[in-house]
Formats: C-alpha cells, structure tokens, sequence
C-alpha cells in the first residue's frame, strides 16, 4: 500500500532498511520518487522563494520604523524624542516576531534537507532520479537572487558613498545602509542555498559511474582467480 502524505505536512522519513525488504519494489520507488519530488518543491518552490521575500519585507519594514525613531532622535526635540520611542517600539515589535519566524523557516528546512538525503539514499531510480536534480528551479532562485542582491548592494554603497554633511543626516544614512543590506544578505541567503541545492542534487541523483573520478564497471579490473 502506498504510504500516504498529508498536505501540510513533511513526508515521512523512509523505512529501515530490514523493513523494505519486506514491501514490494515498486511501492518503494513510487514513493521514493513522490516524496523526492514533494521535498525538492518545499525546498526550491516558488513559494519558498516568496516567504524568504515577505520575511525580508517584514525586517524591511521593522527597520524602516528603526530608521524613523534615530532620524526623529536626531532632531533633539522633546515631541521628537517621543515619536522616536514609538518608532523604536513599533520597530521592536515588528523585527522579533520576523526573527522567530526565520527560524521556524531555519528548522522546517533542516527537516527538508534530512528527509531529501534519507530518500535519496535509498535504492536509486536513474530514470526518475534524472528528473529530480531540479536545475530549473535552482537557476531561477539563483538569478532571482542575484538580482535582489544587486539592486540592495546599490541602495547600501550609494548611501554610503553619496552621503555629504548637511545634505544628509547620520539617520537617513544608516538607514538606507541598513535596508540595502537586508536586501543583499537576503539575496546572498537565497543565491547560496540555490547553488547548495544543486551541486547536492547532482551528487545524490548521478549515477556513480558518471560522477568526475569515479570508475566505470568496463574499468574496474576484474576479480582475481
């Protein structure tokens, strides 16, 4: 019977091995091959890439009140001192809820990546495992990456290098500083897990024999006698 998966939920890790001998061949590499491509979507989904963007919205915005509450400071005013407070408060209140839940993210991935290894090293597929290694979706969260961190490298380096005294405060320079590099530490987060995904993918889901300074069966000599 064929090992059925809640939608919300992480497949279920695959069975020992003293107890896959007992079921049949078939059921195991359907469901190998259906977990495999299910985990390989939670981990290089489009909806994945999106959460990595919302959260990194979130921090944007709680920086964004962090940055209002140093500029309102800088005015040296008492009723500005106040506002500032309130910024900072609301800046708080909106920066560690996106902190917990980037590392709920952290966690659910970790559980990913074990489930993905523990399938993948079970009794491999080649005609199914060729279209496990996800290149596509790879490239597409490395250029969509690239691209964000691009873009928050020029909002950082332009703050930093156009700032003039008198033209802008120190409050508006840290913040643009700060936004830029949210941008691109989210861009480097999502680039580097994209390249992670594919060079393991490739490793997992090649065959041996085809792997650079693997031998094939025709060069592997011969047993003695």
């Amino acid at each position: 019977m064929v090992m059925t998966m809640p939608r919300r939920d992480l497949p279920p890790p695959p069975p020992p091995a003293h107890l896959r001998a007992w079921l049949d061949d078939s059921v195991v590499r359907a469901d190998r091959a259906r977990f495999l491509a299910e985990l390989g979507r939670q981990e290089l989904g489009l909806g994945r890439l999106l959460l990595l963007w919302v959260i990194a919205a979130v921090v944007t915005l709680g920086w964004t009140c962090v940055g209002l509450a140093l500029m309102s400071f800088e005015q040296d005013q008492r009723l500005e001192d106040l506002v500032g407070v309130v910024y900072g408060v609301l800046g708080a209140g909106v920066l560690v809820p996106a902190g917990f839940w980037f590392a709920r993210g952290v966690r659910r991935d970790r559980q990913v990546r074990r489930l993905l290894a523990a399938w993948a090293a079970t009794d491999p597929d080649p005609a199914a495992d060729a279209r496990l290694r996800s290149p596509g979706r790879s490239l597409v969260w490395l250029l969509a990456s690239c691209a964000l961190g691009a873009v928050g490298l020029w909002v950082s380096l332009g703050a930093a290098l156009g700032a003039r005294p008198g033209a802008q405060t120190y409050g508006e320079v840290t913040y643009l500083m700060g936004m830029g590099t949210i941008l691109w530490v989210t861009g480097l987060l999502g680039g580097a897990k994209a390249v992670a995904h594919y060079r393991w993918a490739v490793r997992a889901f090649t065959p041996r024999a085809l792997l650079p300074g693997s031998r094939s069966a025709s060069t592997v000599p011969p047993p003695h006698g």
